[in-house]
């Protein structure tokens, strides 16, 4: 049961997750780094909604929020306020503490109100999480399908998580704020280890600021800019903050 097809499958869905996550949620909505055509946009709403049960608004708000008081009692998942393993193991729970906390949805996703699709369907988290997990069974089988789910759930989490605790507490500080760069956590986050770059230059599109450094991020931006599938908000990178 535990083949090297469905970790292959669980490493391709997962991977599909970060990529819609660090492209999508991030960089398209909660920046507004660039835009994106209206098929490709629906293509990252489906694969956010099947394979995570993210709510856009949710993850942008909080998001925002965490950009507002970076690493100040008012962020949502700072290491540097809660501990290091307060944010990697609970990374979750900060996350939905903070949407219900009934101001934070409301004042940083203003820009996005819930269109039809959100009402049918992108707004049922669970519907979306069946579907997807549904798939997997039919595609592995019932025994491997679950398995698949459960790896990528686990992968995906952590992942996310120590974008959050590892992106505040250890690594490089190329500029001036306390996020920090990890190449290793940029290549399995597509390009969101590059924190501390991210932090100084938050409308960016690439993640990238220096040499040798590597956002798989920009890869997928790039093949969409050369099809004509998106526009970058601006070509120069505009830095927030100096180098350290």
């Amino acid at each position: 049961m535990l083949s090297p097809r469905t970790f292959l499958v669980a490493a391709l869905v997962t991977q599909a997750s970060v990529f819609a996550t660090t492209v999508y949620l991030h960089r398209v909505l909660a920046h507004r780094a660039l835009t994106v055509r209206p098929g490709v946009a629906m293509v990252f709403r489906v694969i956010i909604w099947i394979m995570t049960g993210i709510s856009p608004r949710a993850w942008v708000a909080v998001h925002r929020r965490h950009h507002a008081f970076s690493d100040t009692p008012q962020d949502p998942h700072s290491p540097i306020q809660l501990g290091f393993w307060a944010v990697q193991l609970g990374n979750v729970k900060l996350y939905r503490d903070t949407i219900r906390d009934g101001v934070t949805v409301s004042k940083y996703s203003r820009d996005l109100p819930p269109d039809r699709l959100d009402r049918m369907l992108f707004d049922h988290a669970l519907a979306g999480l069946a579907i997807g997990i549904g798939f997997l069974m039919v595609l592995l089988g019932p025994v491997a399908g679950l398995l698949a789910a459960g790896i990528h759930t686990v992968a995906y989490l952590g992942i996310s998580a120590a974008v959050n605790a590892v992106g505040h507490t250890f690594g490089k500080r190329s500029y001036d704020n306390l996020a920090t760069n990890n190449q290793w956590l940029a290549w399995i986050s597509g390009g969101e280890g590059l924190h501390n770059n991210h932090h100084a230059a938050p409308t960016s599109a690439r993640f990238a600021l220096d040499r040798g450094q590597i956002d798989p991020g920009w890869w997928l931006i790039r093949l969409l800019l050369r099809t004509n599938q998106a526009e970058v908000r601006h070509e120069e990178i505009k830095l927030k903050q100096p180098a350290a």
